[in-house]
C-alpha cells in the first residue's frame, strides 16, 4: 500500500497515511487519459460556426444571362459559390463535438491521472484546509510554507468558502470539490492539494471500479 505525509496547514508532518494502490498507484492507462481530456474540451465547444449555402443566401430567381451569344460563361444563378456573395460551398454547419466514451475508461483515466500525481510527487495532503479568512495572503502564505510554485488544484471534500474567495484572485491557484475531480484539472495543475476527506472520498467511489 501506498503512503503518503499528511500535514497541517503549518506544513508540518501529522503522521503518514496509506492509500489504495488499486487507485493511486496502477499502471497507468496514457489512451484513456487522452481521449477523457479530449471529451472535456469537446464538451465546452460551442459548436454553433456555420456558413450559409446556395439555398441560404440572397439573390437568384433567375438566369443572370441568356446560354448562348454573350460571350460570357454559362450562369445559371447568382448564388453559385463561384460568385462574390454566393453560398459557401461545403461550409460549416452547427455540429455536436462531444463523443461517448465507457465507463470504465472514464475510471481508468481518473485513475491515470491520480497515479501520475502521486508518481511525480506532485500531490500533497493536509489535514484540514479551513482557512481563517477568506483573504489571498492566506492562500500565498500556505503556497509558500508548502513551497509550492506553479499552477496549484486545491481539493476539499466539504464547500470551503474561504478557500475558494481566497484563491480565485490568483491566475494559478484554483479550488473544487472532490465530487467534481476531473482529468484535465489534474493534470494541468502542477500540484494538487488534497485535504484528508477528500482523499477518502475520492476512495470510497473508486474503490469498486
Amino acid at each position: 500500500m501506498a503512503k503518503v505525509e499528511l500535514k497541517n496547514l503549518k506544513g508540518e508532518k501529522l503522521k503518514d497515511i496509506t492509500i489504495s494502490d488499486s487507485i493511486w498507484k496502477i499502471e497507468t492507462n496514457d489512451d484513456c487519459l487522452h481521449k477523457m481530456i479530449r471529451l472535456q474540451h469537446a464538451a465546452v465547444r460551442q459548436g454553433t460556426a456555420k456558413t450559409k449555402n446556395r439555398s441560404e443566401v440572397s439573390g437568384g430567381g433567375r438566369k443572370p444571362w441568356k446560354q448562348k451569344g454573350t460571350g460570357r460563361a454559362r450562369a445559371g444563378s447568382n448564388r453559385s459559390p463561384l460568385w462574390r456573395g454566393g453560398g459557401i460551398a461545403l461550409g460549416v454547419t452547427p455540429r455536436d463535438y462531444t463523443f461517448k466514451i465507457n465507463r470504465k475508461e472514464r475510471v481508468l483515466a481518473l485513475k491515470t491521472a491520480l497515479t501520475y500525481k502521486l508518481q511525480e510527487k506532485e500531490l500533497f495532503v493536509i489535514d484540514n484546509m479551513a482557512m481563517t479568512s477568506l483573504k489571498t495572503k492566506e492562500v500565498k502564505k500556505l503556497l509558500e510554507t508548502l513551497n509550492l510554485a506553479g499552477k496549484v488544484l486545491f481539493v476539499t471534500k466539504e464547500d470551503n468558502e474561504n478557500l475558494y474567495m481566497a484563491s480565485r484572485n490568483l491566475s494559478y491557484t484554483y479550488a473544487i470539490l472532490a465530487e467534481e475531480i476531473n482529468c484535465y484539472d489534474l493534470i494541468n495543475a502542477d500540484y494538487v492539494v488534497f485535504d484528508e476527506p477528500a482523499i477518502e472520498y475520492i476512495e470510497e467511489v473508486l474503490k469498486n471500479d
